[in-house]
């Protein structure tokens, strides 16, 4: 239950973070004006790519399921923060902008991928191929949507757009590189039992003990 509570609190923040750090880096809003050309404004403009991306959406899903750990649990609590994050993001954007949304539709895609990338997280904890493939999920989809769909809402590179790219392929490596070291971790261990050789019996005890 508090796993559950827990996937609806962080749901929650997440959309409604997403939400107000799109509006703090937009000039052409309220909250976005008067930080125009300050750091603050820059600051959230990184941050703003790296939170509206869709990978980071899959993270937080991903992340509940892990912190849950059973498959059907983590389904569970990776559905329902994705959801949560979505009604916070759409609620806090009619507040910032005044404007209508499609949260239905994202809510309907939601759904499924929330319950498939839930079980992924809890799938992580596996030892083997299994939590091998489940670990990559995250740093694999971003590097792909970096490939894909960088995040570029423009045509000309600016520091923003250049530092946000770095941290996403800096993340996507480094944890590339931690499932691939517990994978063999887990590997060189497993072979170290089964390679240990068993103790020969105490042959002077044996007799000892027959006399």
């Amino acid at each position: 239950m508090k796993i559950m509570v827990g996937g609806l609190a962080v749901g929650v923040g997440f959309g409604a973070a997403t939400s107000l750090v799109n509006a703090f880096s937009s000039p052409y809003g309220e909250l976005g004006a008067p930080l125009t050309g300050t750091a603050w404004a820059k600051a959230a403009k990184v941050l703003s790519l790296l939170m509206d991306a869709g990978w980071s959406w899959a993270a937080l899903a991903v992340a509940m399921g892990w912190l849950a750990g059973a498959r059907v649990q983590g389904a569970l609590v990776g559905a329902l923060a994705l959801i949560a994050a979505t009604v916070a993001y759409y609620i806090t954007d009619a507040f910032v902008w005044g404007a209508g949304t499609d949260m239905v539709d994202w809510l309907v895609v939601g759904l499924p991928f929330g319950l498939v990338l839930g079980a992924v997280g809890a799938a992580i904890r596996r030892p083997g191929l299994i939590g091998l493939l489940a670990a990559l999920t995250v740093p694999v989809g971003a590097a792909v949507q970096m490939v894909v769909l960088p995040p570029r809402p423009h045509l000309t590179l600016t520091p923003a757009i250049v530092l946000a790219e770095a941290i996403v392929w800096t993340a996507a490596v480094l944890g590339v590189g931690w499932a691939v070291y517990r994978f063999r971790a887990e590997k060189r261990a497993v072979g170290a039992v089964v390679g240990e050789p068993t103790a020969a019996p105490d042959l002077g005890s044996v007799a000892a003990g027959n006399s």
